[in-house]
């Protein structure tokens, strides 16, 4: 087993607050130490929050994303930081979602990346944000999200 190269890290193993906001959170990412093997990797985040931008209101989200990577790993503990960024970010649920999809595609450069958001109800409609930066690659299981749509009491 190949160990992995954690050299140019600034989080991991150090006292990292929670940044102020989006832009200012560190992305980290370590060298994809299985490169040429192909495989889907999973970070789910059940309970992801960010602001209203127009009540200041808390919003709710349980965040699934599914990359496969190519030559980089996006580093667990910076993303964990970036997405308790939003905690005190308004904005709206489209934008969250796909911001942060986005910042990993420009940290990483995957083969492929989805990102499903299933955002709580509030004010009685659940808003479901999905973005991915192309169709699924052919000849590798990517599972089901596995996030039941909002039901309510029907």
């Amino acid at each position: 087993m190949v160990k992995t190269d954690t050299s140019g890290l600034t989080q991991l193993g150090a006292n990292a607050g929670l940044p102020a906001s989006p832009q200012e959170a560190v992305l980290e990412r370590v060298p994809h130490s299985n490169a040429g093997e192909r495989y889907v990797v999973r970070f789910t985040a059940p309970e992801f929050t960010s602001l209203c931008p127009m009540t200041g209101q808390p919003d709710f989200a349980h965040i699934m994303i599914d990359y496969v990577p190519r030559d980089w790993l996006v580093e667990s503990k910076s993303l964990k930081l970036f997405l308790g960024s939003f905690r005190n970010h308004g904005a709206f649920h489209e934008d969250c979602s796909v911001h942060i999809g986005k910042r990993i595609v420009e940290l990483l450069d995957p083969e492929w990346l989805r990102i499903g958001a299933y955002w709580y109800p509030r004010g009685g409609i659940p808003i479901d944000v999905f973005w991915a930066t192309g169709p699924e690659p052919q000849g590798i299981w990517i599972p089901e999200q596995g996030v039941p749509p909002y039901r309510g009491r029907g």
